[in-house]
């Protein structure tokens, strides 16, 4: 009798070992590992663009996390307005995403400062070795580019055929573009332009200084370009425009906020053309669908819309899942349920598979994004970054916003902004 108790009491302390044991298993499985036994990682991962890449950008991450249980991500995603200064901050205090959404404008600064892990794992073999060697720096692969890219302008075509403005073509100068100016004016509303007050716009000037053959503003070994005769002569151009009513009120054109509904002036029908590379078709599409055209940005002696990669993603040195996150992106550029997730939300898709994957799934968006790449490349000039922030540049930004919005509310002339401007720029590291 006492041994078929002591039988029972063991049996019974055997079952309720294993039901400790399991709890703990599943336990440790919730805090650190998965099935099968990887380790669970969760990267935090940051971007800018439209809502229509922010949503295609989630579908992605969780279909990576569907076929890769044991990784999940911590998304930050905003408009491109603030990014930069969140990231910087971000880096200040080591506190960088595993990845983020990098710009060709900065990335030489980002890797030269050592900011940047090494990508060199990342499967790139049908990646466009020209469009690959903007992401590396000192002979390794730092940005991985996510799409061939071109800037040039879109406009709503649907109001210039309402109201009878000619529809720009892709031989026009910019001595067309501000007779274009002038004479769309008289044909639309009373709050209604052709485009808002470029005073302040540098994606706009460096256009108009390249297509004068006086390259960028600032060279790539930080070297101060911005030409006089060239500056002056835009400034004032702005200026008489203020003047006769032909662009926004100042108040109005630093209001514009690109992709917000409620503030991007194209989206409200304010302006009828600005600036857009590319990948940023689909989200101005969304705004106004069906609406939109594109046209490479005016030429003189030369062309003056450019070709670039659209975007990179680039990997935090800093934390300490970088091989996950390689994977991830090897995913994302080479993998077919990613293409046909992303399709065209950070531009034409670099890998030459993915590509050809992808072209009879095109929607008609997509195709005008392509076309404007096919166009600019006509008569495209190389983007070139410049030297980011380093040697003075990021003071300088800082102090030019200051001088131009000063131009643009009529608190200065042009000839004394352009006194200031000179001498900012001396303090440059030459």
């Amino acid at each position: 009798m006492v041994g078929a108790c002591s039988a029972a009491v063991g049996r019974a302390l055997g079952l309720w070992r294993k039901k400790e044991e399991g709890a703990a298993a599943s336990e440790q499985n919730q805090s650190g590992n998965v099935e099968g036994g990887a380790a669970s990682v969760k990267l935090r991962i940051m971007w800018w663009g439209p809502q229509s890449r922010h949503d295609a950008t989630l579908k992605a991450l969780e279909a990576y996390t569907k076929k890769n249980p044991h990784v999940t991500f911590e998304p930050e995603f905003q408009g491109f307005d603030g990014y930069i200064d969140k990231l910087t901050t971000q880096a200040a205090a080591r506190n960088t995403p595993d990845i983020f959404q990098m710009d060709p404008a900065w990335f030489k600064d980002w890797a030269a400062s050592n900011r940047l892990a090494d990508l060199s794992a990342v499967n790139v073999e049908d990646v466009d070795p020209n469009l690959l060697s903007t992401g590396t720096y000192d002979g390794k692969l730092y940005a991985v580019p996510l799409g061939n890219n071109a800037w040039g302008i879109i406009y709503n075509k649907a109001i210039f055929e309402k109201a009878g403005i000619p529809l720009p073509a892709d031989n026009w100068t910019w001595d067309d573009f501000f007779r274009l100016i002038r004479e769309a004016k008289p044909k639309l509303a009373k709050d209604q332009y052709l485009v808002k007050d470029l005073t302040t716009d540098g994606g706009f000037y460096s256009a108009y200084q390249l297509a004068k053959g006086k390259g960028w503003p600032r060279t790539s070994d930080g070297k101060f370009n911005y030409d006089k005769e060239t500056w002056l002569t835009w400034m004032k151009t702005f200026a008489e425009f203020r003047k006769n009513g032909l662009v926004p009120p100042p108040d109005v054109t630093v209001s514009d906020k690109q992709f917000d509904a409620k503030a991007d002036l194209l989206a409200q029908e304010k302006v009828l053309m600005r600036g857009s590379h590319a990948a940023e078709v689909g989200g101005f599409d969304s705004l106004k669908p069906g609406q939109l055209a594109v046209i490479p940005a005016p030429s003189d002696q030369q062309g003056s819309s450019w070709l670039k990669a659209s975007m990179y993603w680039s990997v935090s040195p800093d934390r300490e899942h970088e091989d996950e996150a390689i994977k991830f992106i090897d995913w994302f550029i080479n993998s077919t349920e990613a293409a046909d997730i992303l399709t065209t939300s950070r531009g034409v898709p670099v890998s030459k598979k993915m590509l050809s994957h992808l072209e009879p799934k095109f929607s008609d968006v997509d195709k005008m994004g392509i076309d404007l790449i096919n166009r600019v490349a006509q008569n495209a000039q190389t983007f070139d970054p410049g030297p980011g922030s380093k040697g003075g540049w990021s003071k300088f930004d800082k102090e030019y916003e200051n001088i131009v919005q000063m131009v643009m509310f009529d608190k200065i002339t042009p000839e004394q902004a352009w006194e200031e401007v000179v001498k900012i720029s001396k303090e440059i590291e030459s």
